[in-house]
């Protein structure tokens, strides 16, 4: 299976790279460099360029693009109603960018459209970094805390408790984030059940995987 990765930044990419891996028990071929978004919304404004690159120019299964929530809406079982679209849900809108890019393009190669898989990290990927090792963070915890209007964490205190200061260095965020996933790829159980997010992220891969053998 080849696979091509959209993330925020380079110490996601490596992550991404060790999560995917972990999600398809094996080394997937990465059909190209990540590419690399300045934050939100420049991931939603750069995925159509690199759909249509990868449609035309490569031979890639899928595009995997992850984004960080922020304080949006978060994506419940309600979004995944056939159909169904809130226009303030990250996961929501990547998702329409890459259906209104793909349905627009030509055959190319004779090869099928690139997939969209895609996550949302709630409220940013360290989040999901430190799943499993302090309970207090995870998806739940963060709608419960907004509806009651109290938040239990900030995207600040994520940065600090996962890389001991708000402003790492990017290697020095590259190395927590690695040491985070590495601590996870054995057993994702936790990180799926505690993060809808990545649970749909990883329930896509696990389905392209099983389309692309029985090609």
């Amino acid at each position: 299976m080849k696979l091509a990765l959209l993330s925020e930044s380079p110490a996601d990419e490596a992550a991404l790279r060790v999560l995917v891996a972990a999600v398809l028990g094996g080394k997937p071929q990465f059909v190209a460099p990540g590419y690399r978004a300045r934050g939100w919304p420049n991931v939603a404004q750069l995925m159509p360029a690199v759909l249509r690159h990868l449609h035309f120019n490569t031979a890639a299964d899928a595009l995997v693009v992850v984004a960080d929530a922020d304080d949006t809406v978060v994506h419940d079982a309600e979004h995944e109603a056939p159909g169904y679209f809130h226009p303030q849900c990250r996961l929501c809108q990547l998702r329409a960018v890459h259906r209104q890019t793909v349905k627009n393009l030509p055959p190319a190669h004779g090869r099928g459209r690139v997939v969209g898989v895609i996550g949302v990290a709630v409220p940013a990927i360290e989040a999901w970094y430190l799943c499993g090792r302090d309970p207090q963070v995870s998806e739940a915890a963060w709608i419960e805390g907004r509806a009651r209007g109290r938040i239990p964490y900030t995207r600040a205190d994520l940065k600090l408790r996962v890389y001991g200061t708000d402003r790492p260095s990017l290697s020095h965020e590259m190395a927590c984030a690695l040491r985070e996933v590495g601590r996870q790829r054995a057993d994702l159980r936790r990180l799926e059940n505690d993060f809808l997010g990545f649970a749909l992220l990883a329930a896509d891969l696990r389905g392209l995987a099983r389309s692309v053998k029985n090609r």
